[in-house]
């Protein structure tokens, strides 16, 4: 499904375990795939190559690792792992590249190293969108707000010094459009504001203030 002009969105249906889905993007220099789905079905296979293939997978965090290699075999993909989150790399595989603290995959593609939900979480910048998968959560409702946890199975809150890391980490990078792991999971506008307020409503209620 197109998003915007340039980017694609990737999910299974009906829908399987989590239901996050990946994101594509076309650009001059290559396709970067950001995150993974587990499924990767004929039609599917099809519809990449329609739109130029992938040159790089960039993986938020171990959660979507997937079948990633499997992915990378089928487009000749390079697969961009934080340095950080190693130990969690259950199938090693020569397409795999490890990094750290800030890089681009493409000219015009940022990936930053923000820590939090793992210490190799990252988020992607392109083109005024900021891509999160689950790192920076869009919490569902009318009302834009996001909001960060160490661990979602457990209901265990980002620590207020891991969420001054990810701010920092973040706070040069430009953006207005929020996507994060699941199709409603988007703001469409004011997204620096929406984290800005979101981070001190959240850090308020670390400090009981609330």
């Amino acid at each position: 499904m197109e998003l915007e002009p340039g980017l694609f969105g990737i999910g299974t249906t009906p829908r399987f375990a989590i239901g996050q889905r990946a994101l594509l993007i076309q650009t001059a220099h290559g396709n970067v795939l950001w995150d993974c789905i587990t499924l990767l079905d004929a039609s599917t296979r099809a519809r990449i190559h329609e739109l130029g293939g992938i040159r790089h997978i960039v993986i938020s965090h171990p959660h979507y690792y997937a079948s990633m290699v499997d992915w990378a075999h089928e487009f000749g993909a390079t697969i961009h792992l934080a340095a950080a989150d190693r130990e969690w790399v259950m199938r090693h595989d020569p397409s795999i590249s490890f990094w750290a603290g800030s890089f681009e995959p493409v000219p015009g593609v940022t990936v930053v190293q923000t820590g939090g939900h793992f210490e190799g979480a990252a988020v992607l910048n392109w083109q005024g969108a900021l891509m999160t998968g689950d790192v920076i959560y869009v919490l569902p409702g009318r009302d834009s707000r996001v909001s960060f946890m160490r661990s979602y199975p457990m209901l265990l809150p980002l620590p207020e010094q891991s969420l001054a890391g990810l701010l920092a980490a973040i706070d040069g990078l430009e953006y207005e459009r929020i996507y994060g792991a699941w199709w409603d999971s988007v703001i469409d506008s004011n997204a620096q504001a929406v984290v800005r307020e979101s981070a001190e409503l959240y850090r308020t209620w670390l400090q009981g203030r609330g």
